[in-house]
Formats: C-alpha cells, sequence, structure tokens
C-alpha cells in the first residue's frame, strides 16, 4: 500500500517546513512502514545549517523516523485528527552518514511493542542502501 502526501496529511498534523515525510511506500498494519523524504537544496533548515557545506541535522532525521511511525500507528487504527502522536523516549540513536541534499532517505519503521497508547520503535535511515540513522524510540498518543 502506497500512501501519497495528501493522504499523510490527513493523517499527521505536520505542515511545511516541518513535514518530513513525502510518501510512505509500505505499511503492514501494526507492523511496520517505509516513509521517503526526499532532501532537495530548497529545505528551510539548510540556510542556517552549515550553509557552505549544507547537512541534514539529525534531529530533523530522527523527527522524519518518528513521523512514519506515527503514519504507522494512526493509519493502523484509523483515527486521522483524534489522535496526535508525542516522543516518550528515545534511545541507543547512532548517526551513521551524513545526508546531504540530492539524497533520498528511505526509513523503515518496525513496531516492537505496545501497551495501551505507548508504543516502542525501531527504525533505521538509509541513503543507497548505507545505513545513516538507527534508532530505538518511544512514542503515546493523547487521548
Amino acid at each position: 500500500m502506497v500512501i501519497d502526501s495528501v493522504e499523510i496529511q490527513k493523517i499527521l498534523p505536520h505542515r511545511f517546513p516541518f513535514l518530513l515525510v513525502d510518501r510512505v511506500i509500505s505499511f503492514e498494519k501494526n507492523k511496520r512502514a517505509v516513509g521517503i523524504k526526499n532532501v532537495t537544496i530548497n529545505e528551510p533548515f539548510f540556510v542556517g545549517h552549515f550553509p557552505m557545506n549544507p547537512v541534514m541535522p539529525g534531529v530533523l532525521m530522527v523527527e522524519a523516523l518518528a513521523q512514519v511511525a506515527g503514519v504507522l500507528v494512526l493509519k493502523s487504527a484509523e483515527k486521522y485528527g483524534v489522535n496526535d502522536i508525542f516522543f516518550a523516549s528515545i534511545k541507543d540513536v547512532r548517526f551513521r552518514k551524513v545526508v546531504v541534499p540530492g539524497d533520498q532517505l528511505v526509513m523503515e519503521v518496525e513496531l516492537l511493542k505496545q501497551k495501551r497508547n505507548i508504543y516502542l520503535f525501531r527504525g533505521k535511515i538509509t541513503v543507497d542502501n548505507v545505513i545513516a540513522v538507527e534508532a530505538e524510540f518511544m512514542a503515546t498518543t493523547q487521548m
């Protein structure tokens, strides 16, 4: 199942410049999702983040992973606009590759565990089949 940017905006409350998922190319309800982010030189963060050597901030890559996780949880529940999902913790983050304009982030998120409205995820971002970021994180929905 492919989820396009129009559908993503129905699922997530994020908007430009903080919507960091262009589309979801794989979705398994309550299990995993794979999202895509095309990084362009026009990204607003490049203006102030190493402007002579543009590098995507690591925290934004972790946020992009979390947004794919948000699509996974909220699309699985089919409760658009009813719940928001927020970070509860971030653990074991590893930044392994610098991301620059022209790169395409492939963001894979797996739901490891759910207890009520708390979710544990493992995620990774690859660029050209090379791991750029790995992380475990928890999120919670507000009811």
